[in-house]
């Protein structure tokens, strides 16, 4: 990781409890209260955002939703309406486009922006910045905090040291000084584990990793510890990435009761399975690797995986490899949440040009089920097995 000579513009947006946000400007009765977006406060899922006035009870993302109520009873809890926030995503990303198209989405409520050779026709990156975030709360009425620097990492730490609504701006010159007293979980990379490493060396802050070389931070922490080396001195080259390739494709529901019966839960992911199977065929990816995720009733969580000897986009073949590993867990307590996800992706028109096609009337039938439950709704056609699980809702 080198330094770069040119002079990038990069902005960071990064939307504010934006679901939470979202139900609140389309109900001013929230407006002021605790709101916590995720589903029903009795059930077995997770607060996917809440608002900051839930934040003031040390309500977080993630946090199962019975411990969010037990520290706020009075919170408003609420489902998640993805379909709305996804629109309101959509016209967010079109105030960027007005302005740049080098867009990479991080997610629905964050993104990076490179506005380097946009100065030339809207002024300089900070009118830029600011124009997006004002547009945004004039025309959406939402804030984002926003953060502007020579490059992704450190416009990603601008945008989030004054949330919510923040603007900040870094120059060359200032980098080092905003680095140096920042703790070192800061830096991108810096989970628990690499901070406790670190704490045990009498590293807490960005200024005393500096003073460590890299070679003993590779000795130390691998191949990441040259990340380390660069990133506390403000360096990364990484640019900002318009398309961004899809690493894995997968699906998971938690169940409002724990679940014991195999057949059940058999059932459960050979539908997990139809649904990334689809989802593949609608990318038009093939995948080879099949990964099982099982959560036990005591919240301990095993993942296994199985590479497959050639590329698929079928159900069952997905399904196959998901239940072999399935039976090879040997259950010896309930499950409260099973999911499907598959990896090592690679665009079918490449896969069939290397390699041969194994099945291709049933990647045929795949298809055109496809097409008729785009046409007719998701239960036009379906396999007989899953009949009693659409008859339900899912989680």
């Amino acid at each position: 990781m080198k330094n770069s000579t040119r002079k990038l513009q990069i902005i960071h947006v990064d939307m504010d409890a934006f679901y939470a946000s979202i139900e609140q400007r389309d109900n001013p009765d929230l407006r002021g209260k605790p709101v916590v977006v995720g589903g029903r406060p009795n059930s077995r899922g997770v607060a996917s955002t809440c608002s900051y006035e839930a934040r003031k009870y040390g309500i977080r993302s993630a946090m199962p939703l019975t411990e969010a109520r037990r520290r706020c009873p009075h919170a408003v809890f609420l489902p998640v309406d993805m379909p709305k926030y996804a629109k309101v995503s959509s016209q967010i990303h079109r105030i960027f486009q007005d302005y740049t198209p080098i867009i990479e989405p991080i997610s629905l409520d964050e993104a990076f922006l490179d506005v380097t050779d946009s100065t030339r026709l809207f002024g300089s990156a900070h009118i830029i910045a600011l124009e997006i975030k004002e547009r945004i709360k004039k025309e959406l009425d939402l804030t984002a905090s926003v953060g502007l620097a020579p490059n992704k990492f450190l416009a990603k730490i601008a945008s989030d040291i004054q949330k919510p609504d923040g603007f900040v701006m870094l120059t060359e010159e200032e980098i080092q000084d905003f680095l140096d007293p920042l703790p070192v979980e800061k830096i991108w990379g810096v989970g628990p584990k690499t901070a406790e490493k670190l704490h045990m060396l009498h590293i807490k802050t960005i200024r005393e990793l500096k003073a460590l070389d890299q070679v003993t931070l590779r000795n130390h922490f691998g191949t990441a510890g040259s990340q380390l080396y660069y990133l506390a001195r403000g360096i990364d080259n990484r640019p900002v990435e318009t398309e961004r390739e899809a690493k894995s494709i997968g699906r998971e529901t938690t169940f409002p009761q724990d679940l014991s019966d195999t057949e059940v839960l058999q059932t459960f992911i050979l539908d997990l399975s139809a649904d990334v199977a689809r989802k593949l065929r609608k990318e038009s990816l093939k995948a080879k690797t099949i990964s099982l995720k099982v959560r036990f009733a005591d919240f301990r969580t095993v993942s296994r995986s199985k590479t497959l000897d050639s590329y698929t986009s079928l159900d069952q073949d997905i399904y196959a490899q998901a239940n072999y590993l399935f039976q090879e867990l040997r259950l010896s307590q309930p499950v409260r949440l099973i999911g499907v996800s598959v990896h090592n992706l690679v665009p079918e028109e490449s896969q069939q040009s290397l390699f041969e096609t194994a099945n291709p009337e049933k990647e045929k039938l795949a298809k055109t089920m496809d097409t008729i439950k785009e046409r007719f709704g998701e239960n036009s056609i379906t396999l007989a097995r899953l009949l009693n699980l659409y008859s339900k809702e899912k989680e």
